[in-house]
């Protein structure tokens, strides 16, 4: 899939410039005006879009075909589910808030924080410790997590986050929650590169 000209949409969804979750917001509602078997192509600037459109096409049935890298634009293209094929959209049920975390924090407790935002947004900001795994890459990674320990998993809004839980669920590990509303509303400590 190197070739545009090659690939037939019905929809073009310009996202480029927004941040998460807008471009996920904004693809919702488009494939909603869809039929079914109709190909959005879905243009976006955020990196973390990827890991974003790929999780949520698996979570409600849209099939993520693919992406083309166009200079800064990220040129997503997703397939509207059948009817038979549409998942219900579940959100993670278990989920800690940014004063919650910070109590925890304070309190030294033996947690995990696990950031699944991309590299460039850990790099500039990031809760101190938190171990950094971007959701595209997490299922490859598990290794680097213990299963036994309390995984407290971060992302700028809480999408990237929600996603994640899951994934972590479904692979085993028993004590995770979502961190709500993420980083967009974190005002504890901070560091950067």
């Amino acid at each position: 899939m190197t070739n545009q000209s090659t690939i037939a949409v019905d929809q073009v969804l310009d996202c480029k410039g927004l941040a998460c979750p807008m471009p996920i917001v904004r693809t919702k509602k488009a494939i909603d005006q869809l039929q079914p078997g109709q190909v959005i192509e879905v243009q976006a600037t955020d990196k973390g879009s990827l890991a974003d459109l790929q999780g949520w096409a698996k979570n409600t049935g849209h099939q993520y075909l693919g992406m083309i890298h166009e200079g800064d634009v990220l040129k997503h293209f997703l397939r509207k589910a059948t009817a038979n094929e549409t998942k219900l959209e579940t959100k993670y049920p278990n989920t800690i808030t940014n004063e919650e975390l910070a109590v925890k924090l304070q309190k030294k407790e033996p947690i995990v924080v696990l950031d699944v935002r991309e590299p460039a947004e850990y790099l500039f900001q990031r809760i101190h410790g938190a171990l950094s795994i971007p959701l595209g890459v997490l299922e490859k990674n598990l290794d680097q997590l213990n299963p036994g320990d309390e995984i407290l998993v971060i992302c700028r809004s809480g999408n990237r986050s929600d996603m994640a839980c899951q994934l972590l669920a479904e692979k085993g590990f028993p004590q995770v929650k979502n961190v709500v509303p993420g980083m967009s509303g974190w005002t504890g400590p901070t560091e950067k590169q």
